[in-house]
């Protein structure tokens, strides 16, 4: 502890001197405060736990309050209008419907389909997820969004972004060509006199700047854990973020369990060392959850994370379901109930009746038509698409508020190349005034999807890539919504090409 007072030269070392003289026998710095957890300086020291939280409590605090961080300031504009005393009942509820309706705030996408389809665009104070197979748009959304939080309401917060890479850097690049590109950031920066370009925040109607973008590399879980836990908070407070990114959620869970996962399995000859392995990912996440959840709620930000997908094997597509058992009861029998027999133990109470059977047995009680409904995948029985699963499973989705599942399918076209010179005759068409030779099948474009699997403020997208889903595409400027007419009629136009099959006509998508 030699460094405290070279560090935070103000702070009251009196008052801690029994426990302070104690830290720098073992050789504890004031970093080691602030990154250890308080049970592990405990154990060394040998000192009560009660009085090594308590310093290291007052050590964080003298070290906000040096780099000018007041919590408590900006924290007393949201209490006086959370905390209503209800005259009817006599108690005091957190808040109201009219206080959460002026507290309601979102981040546009600048796409009215898209926001639309959203309840609005993506809000403050809640867990957002965006899951997709790779290519399907997810860094493209998650960059829109980067941007558009800095626009004054109703498109945005006004405030700055931080952006939390797990894979790869942030790509600046990409950035400035949406705000180059994109005609509403254009007319922006006509009305601001071109002022915006360096401001701050992005309020008072300001084109949003890459300087409003805090971006940092987490390549492990631990570093993850160490800037969420100590940096983040701290960068919040300073810099009154809006949105808090989070890209991807799954990659260091996944390289850091998934490797344990395979040591456990060839070095060690224990039964349960996956399954506690398993039980350490489990709480892992959810302690990731509700730092993210206080997070959103303490400071009013949107928090988004991305999510990958894996395929999903070994499972059918469920069928569709006639059933008087409403949605809002089914639910899946627990494995450890005495009351539900198992096909190596005897029923209890003799051979159950006809109806038991069928209720226990229900296709509708199986997992793989319940998830279903928190997936995005296999909704839809008649989908020809191969099943995908977000990553880290069904702890973490209940971990989140919402889930935007993003898809995409090949849009095949035809070459106007000559697939062989030996092709017959009845490959050729006369194609305005020539002939021309018909090319194979080839890959001309993707087609991208956005549907709201589940929200507790918009309505979900439905069964399948249907009416509710979005069809969207990824230009220069960010994202923009493919309408249904125009969508068709681009289809078509598609399918069609240049150069028509055996002189028949029109051609089709493949």
């Amino acid at each position: 502890m030699t460094d405290l007072l070279r560090v935070l030269p103000h702070f009251p070392v009196a008052q801690y001197a029994s426990l302070i003289s104690t830290l720098e026998k073992v050789g504890l710095t004031t970093s080691d405060l602030l990154t250890l957890e308080a049970a592990d300086i405990g154990k060394r020291t040998q000192l009560p736990l009660l009085d090594v939280k308590r310093l290291c409590a007052a050590v964080l605090a003298a070290l906000h309050d040096d780099l000018g961080v007041f919590a408590t300031s900006r924290r007393g504009q949201h209490s006086s209008s959370s905390h209503v005393q209800d005259q009817q009942h006599g108690q005091t509820l957190k808040n109201t419907p009219a206080s959460l309706a002026a507290q309601w705030q979102t981040i546009s996408t600048l796409d009215p389909d898209i926001d639309r389809a959203l309840g609005g665009g993506i809000p403050a104070g809640y867990v957002t997820e965006i899951t997709g197979e790779s290519g399907a748009g997810k860094t493209q959304f998650l960059l829109t969004l980067l941007l558009s939080v800095q626009l004054p309401p109703p498109h945005g917060l006004g405030r700055p972004a931080l952006y939390i890479s797990t894979e790869a850097p942030l790509s600046t690049r990409r950035l400035a060509q949406m705000l180059t590109t994109n005609p509403f950031y254009a007319d922006l920066d006509s009305e601001s006199g071109r002022g915006g370009e360096g401001g701050g925040g992005g309020g008072g109607g300001k084109r949003p700047s890459l300087d409003n973008i805090i971006s940092t590399v987490t390549p492990d879980l631990e570093s993850q854990d160490h800037i969420l836990t100590y940096q983040v908070p701290v960068e919040i407070e300073r810099r009154n973020i809006g949105l808090l990114v989070l890209d991807s959620v799954a990659a260091n869970y996944r390289a850091e369990f998934d490797r344990s996962s395979k040591e456990a399995a060839t070095s060690s000859s224990t039964p349960g060392a996956r399954s506690s392995n398993m039980g350490a990912r489990t709480a892992e996440l959810v302690r990731l959850g509700m730092q993210l959840r206080d997070l959103a709620q303490k400071y009013n930000l949107a928090v988004v994370v991305s999510n990958q997908v894996a395929d999903r094997f070994g499972t059918k597509m469920p069928e569709p379901i006639s059933s008087s058992i409403p949605r809002s009861s089914i639910s899946i029998p627990p494995r450890s109930s005495s009351n539900v027999p198992t096909p190596s133990t005897p029923y209890p109470h003799g051979h159950p009746a006809d109806d038991d059977t069928s209720t226990i047995h229900h296709p509708a009680l199986h997992f793989d038509n319940q998830q279903r409904f928190f997936t995005g995948w296999g909704d839809d029985p008649y989908a020809s698409y191969a099943l995908k699963t977000p990553s880290l499973g069904l702890v973490w989705s209940t971990q989140i508020s919402a889930r935007i599942a993003l898809f995409k399918r090949p849009a095949y076209g035809r070459s106007k190349y000559q697939a062989d010179d030996d092709d017959d005759d009845d490959d050729i068409a006369v194609v305005g005034s020539g002939r021309e030779a018909v090319g194979m099948p080839m890959l001309k474009s993707w087609r991208r999807w956005m549907k709201v699997v589940f929200a507790g403020w918009t309505a979900e997208s439905g069964m399948g890539l249907g009416e509710g889903s979005v069809e969207f595409e990824v230009w220069m400027g960010g994202l923009k919504g493919v309408g249904k007419k125009n969508g068709k009629e681009e289809g078509m136009k598609k399918g069609e090409g240049e150069l028509k099959v055996g002189g028949k006509g029109k051609g089709k998508e493949v």
